[in-house]
C-alpha cells in the first residue's frame, strides 16, 4: 500500500482575506515560507489545495484527474467568463466546443486580425494626433473596434466607448469585490443581451455575418447532440472570442512601460526584427502579472508525490509563480526578452494565459493574444512618437487584475510618416 505524506498546511483558519490582500503571489508566499511545491489550505470555507512546478502543471492538466466544470466560481463566472461556457465544460462537451474556437483561429483568420489590428492603430493615431491620451482606456477601445469587426460583429459609432468599457469592466471585476465586481456583473449583463440579440438576428437571416467569421460560426455551431446552442450559451462564447482581444490592452500597456524602463528593447523593436519582437512579446507576458493562477476539481482520489488528492477538491496551479521562479527563469524579476532566444517551448512551463496542449484546455487565443500583441508593440515603436510626463507607473500585486496606476498617459502624441 502506497504511504500517504502529511501535505504543508496553511496555518490559518481561512486564507481568503490573506488572499485578497496579497494577490499574485499568494501561492508562491507560502511555498517559499513552508519550503514546499504544495500546501492545503482553506479559501471562502473550502478545502484548496494549491500547488507550482512542471510536474504540478502536467498532472493538472490530466483530464482523468480533474475536472474544470464547477471549479470557477460563480463571482468568476458572473464576471470574466459567464456561465456554461467552454472553460467550466469537461469530456465531449469541452471537445466540441474547443473545436468550434480553434477553427475560428485559421491562418487565414489571423491574417485578417493583423490586418484589423495594423488598420485600426493608423485610423485611431490620427485622432489622437498632438493631443494627450491614456494609452490603456484608449487601447481598450481600439481592440474593441478590432474584435468586433474581425468576429463580425455590429458596432455602431455613437456605441463603441460603451461597449470597451463593459468589455473592460468583465475583466477588471473577477479578482474584486465591492464596487469593482459590481461593475463587472452588470457589463455582463449588458453585454450578453447585445450579443444575445446578435445572434438571434444571425439566425433570422437579419445579419448576415461572413461564413468564416466568429459570429457566423459561433450563432451555427452545433453541439455534441447535433442542436445549436441556447441563444445566452452562443453569446456567452462569442463574447469569449471578444471580450480577450480587449484584455490585450493590459499586455500591451505592460509593453508600453517596458520600453518606457528599457529604452535599449525599444530601439531593437526599431530594427523591425521579427524574432526580436516575438520575444519582446512573450518577455512582457512573462514578467508582468496577468492570470495569477487557474483552478480544477479533483475528478477521483489519487495519490501524487504520496499525496493525498481527494475527490472534489478545489486545485490552484500557480502560473504567476511560474513564471516567476528562479528555478526556471534566471534574474526572474529582470525584463530580459532574449531569455527567449533559446526557449524550447514547453506547455507546463511557460503559461501566461493557462497550460497543457491545445487540444486540452490551453487557451485557444493565445497565439491571437501574441498576433495582436506584436502588431501593436510594433506601432508604437516605430509610428508613434510621444512623450511620457510625470505620473505615478507603478501597479500593485495585491490587485488582480493589476495595472499600472495612471493607466499610462502619453502626450504630444504624433504619428510618424515612414
Amino acid at each position: 500500500m502506497s504511504r500517504i505524506k502529511k501535505m504543508p498546511c496553511d496555518k490559518t483558519i481561512d486564507s481568503s482575506l490573506c488572499l485578497l490582500m496579497e494577490g499574485y503571489p499568494f501561492i508562491q508566499n507560502r511555498c517559499r515560507k513552508y519550503e514546499t511545491d504544495i500546501f492545503q489550505t482553506r479559501l471562502f470555507c473550502k478545502k484548496a489545495i494549491c500547488f507550482t512546478g512542471e510536474e504540478a502543471a502536467k498532472i493538472f492538466y490530466n483530464e482523468s484527474l480533474f475536472k474544470r466544470k464547477g471549479a470557477a466560481p460563480k463571482r468568476v463566472q458572473k464576471t470574466l467568463f459567464g456561465q456554461q461556457g467552454v472553460q467550466g465544460l469537461d469530456g465531449k462537451m469541452h471537445q466540441n466546443r474547443k473545436q468550434m474556437f480553434l477553427s475560428i483561429m485559421t491562418p487565414e483568420n489571423l491574417k485578417t486580425l493583423i490586418h484589423y489590428t495594423r488598420f485600426q492603430w493608423e485610423y485611431n493615431s490620427i485622432r489622437w494626433n498632438n493631443g494627450n491620451i491614456v494609452l490603456f482606456d484608449e487601447v481598450q477601445i481600439l481592440l474593441c473596434q478590432v474584435a468586433c469587426r474581425w468576429a463580425g460583429v455590429p458596432l455602431e459609432y455613437y456605441e463603441i466607448e460603451q461597449r470597451a468599457f463593459d468589455l473592460g469592466k468583465m475583466v477588471d471585476g473577477f479578482g474584486a469585490v465591492g464596487p469593482r465586481y459590481w461593475q463587472g456583473c452588470s457589463a455582463r449583463k449588458r453585454s450578453e443581451k447585445w450579443i444575445s440579440d446578435i445572434i438571434i438576428q444571425i439566425r433570422t437571416g437579419k445579419i448576415k455575418p461572413k461564413k468564416n467569421s466568429a459570429a457566423y460560426i459561433i450563432a451555427w455551431h452545433r453541439n455534441q447532440n447535433s442542436k445549436l446552442l441556447n441563444p445566452q450559451v452562443a453569446a456567452v462564447e462569442l463574447l469569449n472570442i471578444i471580450r480577450p482581444i480587449v484584455a490585450i490592452a493590459t499586455y500591451i500597456t505592460f509593453g508600453a512601460l517596458a520600453m518606457l524602463k528599457h529604452p535599449e528593447c525599444r530601439k531593437k523593436l526599431q530594427l523591425r526584427n521579427p524574432d526580436y519582437n516575438e520575444m519582446f512579446v512573450q518577455e512582457v507576458r512573462r514578467l508582468y502579472p496577468f492570470t495569477p493562477f487557474v483552478g480544477a476539481l479533483v475528478k477521483k482520489d489519487f495519490l501524487w508525490n504520496e499525496y493525498l488528492f481527494q475527490k472534489g477538491t478545489l486545485v490552484l496551479l500557480d502560473i504567476y509563480g511560474m513564471n516567476h521562479d528562479s528555478r526556471i527563469w534566471l534574474n526572474p524579476y529582470e525584463f530580459n526578452p532574449e531569455r527567449f532566444s533559446d526557449w524550447e517551448d514547453n506547455p507546463y512551463l511557460f503559461m501566461p494565459q493557462g497550460g497543457g496542449n491545445m487540444e486540452g484546455h490551453r487557451c485557444a487565443g493565445e497565439m491571437v493574444t501574441i498576433e495582436v500583441m506584436k502588431a501593436s508593440l510594433d506601432f508604437i515603436a516605430n509610428h508613434l512618437s510621444y512623450k511620457v510626463p510625470a505620473q505615478n507607473l507603478k501597479y500593485r500585486l495585491c490587485r488582480i487584475p493589476t495595472l499600472p496606476k495612471s493607466r499610462f498617459i502619453i502626450s504630444h502624441v504624433k504619428r510618424k510618416v515612414d
